[in-house]
């Protein structure tokens, strides 16, 4: 590290620092600490040891330290770096920030701290460790030996400035907040007076407004964080400062929990400023890096920059979507999801209710769905079953297909959340990520018990359904979810005992690829068998009647049926029997939940 690299970092975390102690300044009330200026007290230079002058001081003190720091930073500049304009400008800039900062500090005080004084003070701030930031990096960027291999392209670089540039609108509008004295509008985080969507006028307006801002950024920040480690994996700089930009957010989302639960106590009001500054530092990182890496590779074409199929009408493209949301896997998970909201309301519940809900579950099914196309479209090229997906047919672009699956659990968590409950939406989201997380991106490539463990996600729908009509998730749910978890295996299974070959070929550790056929249909068998003592055990649990009890048992004694068939004769022919009865198994035995509590038949 040269002298200048050091020179630019501890300029940048005094300033930093300066943030921090003039956070703790505003929360403890020191800013009359010290009455005088230079000193302190009258006749006196140096603070007495009491808590607000050595506050104050304090900050006094790093204020100077700073303004110092700044103008050797220009000076060095000037004499080191005169012909490199991404050097010398971001110097002169710092140095007209940090005056401009000491001039407003002084006015904002005169001014009795009135809001809009505050919120100026604040961005002159966050402008300034914005500069320092961008300088620091650059030093880096220019004595980087080895330049990532796949630079990052364009459309990252554009969404890394377009998340800095709305997180310093949020800065400027938690500022405000601050000003306004509107921190406590809703003391009931992370509800607003017992709403997602409050009754709106004077602080409260302001206060939602600073919430909904709060929460695009996040959206924005995490789905940074997956492009980073989706698309540009081989560049270490990126992943790393998109992975610190989400971990700062997501802690700062329960700080400014923390915030409102302890009434705006003093040090968390003073992390909470730190750490927005910090993720407000980490996305000027990113996006300076980033802008570096694409100005640097301009004439280069990004993977995902234009689609094959670029020619195509809209109603090719449409379908193109439509088909990576993989609606038939969709309307399986959303047949479960109505007999539990019967199941749970003890009648039909309203046809909004159950409107929302199943729109909200298909919004969130479908982007798991289109992740899942993102991050097996090297496995979907190879296997004979999958080629004509969108990916692998080049009709949708693998960035497109990334963002498309983002938006759409983005827009489920949201709409469930605002028109069925928080709980319902938290259930839908937890899915999505374990689809994606555990069963994807971890389990599927590593296991033959992926199947297993993943089918987990597709039981959620039960929960949510349940979750929608009670707001909680009692016992005849969890069954009703272990029921949908007992029976992915055998019916996965069975599909890939037909398409073993393609797994194989693909590197998939499927179970026949990994333990041969005739194991595989023991272990189906066995979850057959524990599948129909799951169903029974439902009514008791749940009190069902008649036609149920009937039904469980007559379906599932087809389904034990064409388990020992295949038990006995492994032919692919015989597996997707059975593949293909047990997607009419699901269907007609949670019809029968909904219909057997619809129409009571009492043992």
């Amino acid at each position: 590290m040269t002298r200048f690299q050091k020179l630019a970092v501890a300029t940048t975390t005094t300033t930093f620092a300066l943030i921090g102690v003039g956070a703790l300044v505003r929360a403890t009330g020191s800013g009359e600490g010290c009455p005088n200026w230079p000193g302190c007290d009258p006749g006196r230079f140096l603070p007495p040891l009491r808590y607000h002058p050595l506050i104050e001081w304090s900050h006094r003190t790093l204020v100077g330290i700073d303004t110092i720091l700044v103008a050797i930073l220009l000076v060095a500049a000037i004499v080191s770096y005169r012909k490199t304009r991404a050097i010398l400008i971001p110097s002169i800039i710092a140095f007209g920030l940090i005056v401009a900062e000491a001039i407003l500090g002084g006015i904002v005080v005169k001014g009795d701290l009135h809001a809009t004084l505050v919120t100026a003070h604040f961005a002159v701030a966050m402008c300034l460790v914005g500069v320092l930031v961008v300088l620091t990096t650059t030093t880096f960027l220019l004595r980087e030996a080895t330049p990532p291999e796949a630079p990052a392209n364009r459309g990252f670089a554009r969404l890394a400035v377009v998340t800095a540039a709305a997180t310093f609108a949020l800065l400027l509008v938690g500022a405000y907040v601050r000003g306004k004295g509107a921190g406590l509008a809703f003391p009931d985080w992370p509800l607003m007076n017992g709403r997602l969507v409050p009754q709106l006028g004077g602080i409260a307006s302001l206060m939602f407004v600073h919430r909904v801002l709060a929460a695009v950024v996040g959206l924005l920040v995490v789905y940074v964080g997956i492009r980073a480690w989706a698309t540009q994996r081989g560049d270490r700089a990126i992943v790393v400062l998109s992975t610190v930009a989400v971990g700062l957010f997501l802690v700062q989302i329960v700080v400014g929990g923390i915030l409102v639960r302890t009434k705006l106590a003093a040090a968390p009001r003073v992390a909470h400023v730190l750490l927005a500054s910090l993720v407000w530092g980490a996305l000027v990182a990113l996006s300076t890096v980033a802008v570096w890496r694409q100005a640097g590779a301009a004439d280069s074409v990004p993977e995902g920059a234009a689609e094959t199929g670029s020619g195509a009408s809209l109603r090719e493209r449409t379908v193109a979507y439509f088909q990576l949301t993989k609606p038939r896997i969709i309307l399986l998970l959303l047949i479960t999801t109505i007999p539990a909201m019967v199941l749970a309301d003890d009648k039909f519940p309203s046809v909004l209710l159950v409107a929302s809900t199943l729109f909200g579950g298909a919004l969130a099914a479908g982007g798991a769905n289109a992740f899942n196309c993102y991050l097996d479209r090297d496995i979907d090229q190879i296997m004979r079953r999958t080629r004509r997906r969108p990916l692998p047919s080049h009709r949708v672009a693998p960035e497109n297909a990334l963002t498309f699956g983002y938006v759409l659990g983005a827009l489920s968590f949201f709409w469930l959340a605002t028109t069925v409950n928080v709980l319902a939406a938290a259930l839908a989201l937890s899915a999505l990520a374990f689809y994606v997380f555990v069963y994807t991106l971890w389990l599927k490539r590593s296991t033959a018990q992926n199947i297993v463990i993943g089918g987990a996600a597709g039981a959620v729908p039960v929960l949510v359904g349940w979750a929608a009509v009670t707001g909680t998730v009692a016992l005849p749910a969890i069954l009703l979810f272990t029921v949908v978890f007992v029976w992915t295996p055998p019916h996965f299974w069975a599909l890939s005992m037909r398409y073993a070959n393609d797994y194989a070929s693909a590197g998939v550790p499927m179970l026949p690829v990994v333990k041969g056929a005739r194991s595989t249909a023991w272990n189906i068998l066995v979850y057959s068998v524990l599948l129909v003592a799951v169903t029974i055990a439902l009514w008791p649990v749940a009190g069902m009647g008649v036609l149920y009890v009937v039904a469980a048992v007559a379906l599932g004694a087809v389904f034990l049926r064409r388990a020992v068939q295949l038990w006995r004769d492994t032919k692919p022919a015989v597996a997707m029997r059975l593949f293909k009865y047990s997607i009419v198994y699901l269907a007609l035995l949670f019809a029968a939940v909904a219909v057997d509590r619809l129409i009571p038949i009492g043992l």
